[in-house]
């Protein structure tokens, strides 16, 4: 087994207490967006609740708006790859979206056997709704920050997505990239 570094170690017992060794600059950084993915993982299964809406859904209302706003049109199979599901949960997601009056399915102008998924627009405002105040208050807190902050932000943001993505694991040496 690796060795585990001292940082990431158990926490160091105390009389009365635990107590974690302080954290490399570093570390702190990726624990505070480990908290922050927990409350926007939080904030977003309110919003499921409170619309009567599987977790899995609010995801894929968000592919689907992510995908429009990238210009891409999405079909129930790219849908269903972005979000790890099958065939069959797919068709259930896409159903169960439709019946809300979330999404709708779109026959393809040129191929009428092609057919996207589309966002309503009732689902969008809905969204905004709950949505709306937090993205407004993070727009408000980046506003503070100059263009190379941003970049560094952004780059740090795409970087820990990436890794993500790939489940953190690193390129083998036969791996390009």
């Amino acid at each position: 087994m690796p060795e585990v570094p001292e940082e990431m170690a158990e926490p160091e017992e105390t009389e009365g207490s635990t107590r974690m060794s302080d954290p490399e600059p570093e570390l702190e950084i990726v624990h505070l967006l480990r908290a922050v993915t927990v409350e926007l993982g939080a904030h977003s299964a309110r919003f499921a609740q409170r619309n009567g809406m599987h977790p899995t859904d609010v995801r894929a209302l968000i592919a689907l708006m992510d995908a429009a706003r990238a210009g891409e049109a999405t079909t129930a199979g790219h849908l269903g790859a972005a979000l790890g599901l099958n065939s069959a949960g797919t068709t259930a997601l896409v159903d169960r979206l439709e019946r809300a009056g979330h999404v709708r399915r779109v026959r393809d102008e040129r191929d009428r056997r092609r057919v996207t998924v589309e966002v309503d627009e009732r689902a969008v405002a809905l969204g905004w709704s709950h949505f709306g105040p937090l993205i407004g208050r993070a727009v408000e807190l980046l506003r503070g920050y100059d263009e190379r902050e941003l970049a560094a932000i952004r780059g740090f943001l795409t970087g820990v997505r990436e890794a993500a993505a790939d489940d953190g694991r690193e390129p083998r040496h036969n791996e390009p990239g």
